[in-house]
C-alpha cells in the first residue's frame, strides 16, 4: 500500500499534465505538498483542488531555468513544513522538434538543455542536503521513453537531455544510496498533457498512426496512470528500488528494446 502520510512532498511542473496529477495524488496518499511552476493561477488552483479534498499545499512560483528559484523553492518547503522526504523532477519542455541536429539554434538547445537536465541537477542540489537533514528521501526525476533511445527523426536535442536524466539519476543513486536517499526516474510514452495534447489535436491522423505503431494497448496514457508509478517509487514499499527507471509507455519499448 502507498502510503505517504507524514511526509512532505515537492513536485516540480506542477500545474499541469504528470506533475499536476502527482501532487494531486500525492496529497491523497496523505503527503503535505509544495507544488511548483511558473503559473500562479494554475498553482494555485492544483492547491485549491488539495485543500478540497482536506489536503496541505502550497504553491511556489519557480522558473526551472534560474538557481535563484530553485535555492528558493527548497528552502521554502523546508521553512513551511519542516522537512522534505519526497521530490519530483518534472519540469520539462520539448525544445525544437522536427529539426535535424544541424539546424538546430544554439539558444533553442541551451534553453532545453536548462530546464530538462541543468534544473534537474540543480534541484537535487538543493533537495539532497534537505533530505539528508530529514533523515532520507526519495526523489524521482521524470525522463521519457525518448530517453532510451530515438525512434523518430528530428527529436535530437530532446531525446539527448532524456539520456542525461536517466544517466544524473543512476550516478546520483549511487552518490546517495548509503546516505538514504533513493534516486529512480519515470520514463513516460505518449501521455495526455499540454506536451502531447496539441498534437492529438493539430495532427490527430499522424498521431493516431504512430500510436498503433508504437503502443500494445492502442491509446495514450493518462497522467494519473504515470503517477502512480511516481508515488510507489516515493513510498516505503519500494525501498530497495534505486537508480532504476520505471517505463510508463503501454508498451512500445517492448517492441523497440
Amino acid at each position: 500500500m502507498k502510503d505517504l502520510k507524514g511526509k512532505v512532498a515537492l513536485v516540480t511542473g506542477a500545474t499541469s499534465g504528470i506533475g499536476e496529477a502527482t501532487a494531486l495524488l500525492y496529497a491523497e496518499y496523505g503527503a503535505k505538498v509544495v507544488a511548483s511552476g511558473r503559473r500562479e493561477d494554475r498553482g494555485q488552483s492544483v492547491v485549491d483542488n488539495i485543500t478540497g479534498i482536506g489536503g496541505d499545499a502550497i504553491f511556489v512560483k519557480a522558473d526551472m531555468k534560474k538557481r535563484e528559484d530553485i535555492e528558493n523553492l527548497v528552502n521554502a518547503t523546508v521553512e513551511k513544513y519542516g522537512r522534505l522526504d519526497c521530490a519530483v523532477n518534472n519540469a520539462g519542455i520539448t525544445g525544437p522538434s522536427l529539426l535535424e541536429l544541424a539546424d538546430v539554434e544554439e539558444a533553442d538547445w541551451d534553453e532545453l538543455f536548462d530546464v530538462n537536465l541543468k534544473a534537474v541537477w540543480l534541484c537535487m542540489k538543493y533537495q539532497i542536503p534537505a533530505m539528508k537533514k530529514s533523515g532520507g528521501g526519495s526523489i524521482v526525476n521524470i525522463s521519457s521513453i525518448y530517453g532510451y533511445k530515438p525512434a523518430d527523426l528530428g527529436n535530437a536535442c530532446y531525446v539527448v537531455s532524456k539520456h542525461g536524466v536517466i544517466a544524473l539519476t543512476k550516478a546520483a543513486a549511487i552518490d546517495y544510496g548509503q546516505q538514504g536517499i533513493r534516486v529512480n526516474a519515470v520514463s513516460p510514452g505518449f501521455t495526455h498533457s499540454e506536451m502531447v495534447d496539441p498534437y492529438l489535436d493539430t495532427a490527430p491522423e499522424l498521431m493516431k498512426t504512430v500510436i498503433q505503431n508504437h503502443s500494445a494497448q492502442n491509446r495514450v496514457g493518462e497522467s494519473a496512470e504515470v503517477a502512480e508509478a511516481v508515488a510507489w517509487l516515493s513510498s516505503d514499499v519500494s525501498s530497495f528500488v534505486n537508480g532504476s527507471v520505471i517505463t510508463t509507455d503501454g508498451g512500445p519499448t517492448a517492441r523497440l528494446y
